[in-house]
């Protein structure tokens, strides 16, 4: 899949994106803002307020994803959310918070008293049923992230069952250029590598198809060697359409 492929025009008219000022939430911004979205975007700098207010289409909320009642006043009156929030603490709060479970809690829960149904979570592979996919070493090191992320997914799995929800779980993370060949599967046991950008243009694609709804999906390059995949296991690529 290509960016031109996630440029298609988006069936949401105005997207929440939490995470948006840096990695795949920013590269989704710039996919959305492709295929025709306005783009809410909530962040806590200056530099990132700057950034993306001077895209056309962004609306920039200023608020932190640990404030629910910024996270809320973000997302009233967006049609879909996305969030691609990770790897970060409470700076402020109680110790040991994390953005992985307590900011994108707080998107879904108010994607829910809102009634935006349709949200797109980014998570990683290492959660629930992808958690064997995951070599031991890079398991540990990642335990409380993967721990907080799976708190979230199952948030979303178990209490929002009025939602069109989509997980999607990329492998390891890469900051290059989109090859393209990217894929999502349902294959819980896929490893890999994938850039971010080819994250994005997949989270918008996923955004996009019914086929997505309510669906657990790893999001790995194939094309890409990876250490954990040493044997080049292949897997079946999802139908986006």
């Amino acid at each position: 899949m290509t960016g031109d492929d996630a440029a298609a025009a988006c069936k949401y008219s105005k997207v929440f994106v939490a995470g948006g000022s840096r990695g795949v939430g920013r590269a989704v911004v710039d996919r959305l803002l492709s295929a025709g979205s306005q783009v809410v975007a909530l962040v806590r700098t200056d530099e990132a307020e700057a950034e993306l207010s001077a895209l056309d289409g962004v609306t920039v909320a200023r608020g932190d994803a640990f404030d629910y009642k910024a996270v809320e006043g973000a997302i009233d009156g967006c049609d879909a959310a996305v969030t691609t929030l990770g790897q970060g603490t409470d700076p402020v709060g109680e110790d040991g918070r994390r953005v992985d479970y307590v900011g994108n809690n707080n998107v879904i829960e108010a994607a829910g008293i809102l009634g935006v149904t349709r949200v797109v979570l980014v998570s990683s592979i290492g959660c629930g049923s992808s958690k064997e996919a995951a070599p031991p070493s890079v398991f540990e090191v990642l335990r409380d992230t993967l721990a907080a992320k799976e708190r979230a997914e199952n948030v979303l799995i178990k209490y929002y069952t009025n939602m069109n929800w989509t997980i999607v779980r990329p492998g390891g993370l890469k900051s290059e250029p989109a090859t393209g060949t990217a894929i999502l599967t349902e294959n819980n046991l896929a490893i890999g590598s994938i850039h971010r950008e080819d994250v994005a243009d997949l989270v918008v694609k996923a955004l996009n198809s019914a086929n997505t709804e309510r669906k657990i999906l790893s999001a790995v390059d194939p094309e890409i060697s990876a250490s954990a995949n040493a044997e080049a296991t292949s897997v079946e690529a999802f139908a986006l359409a």
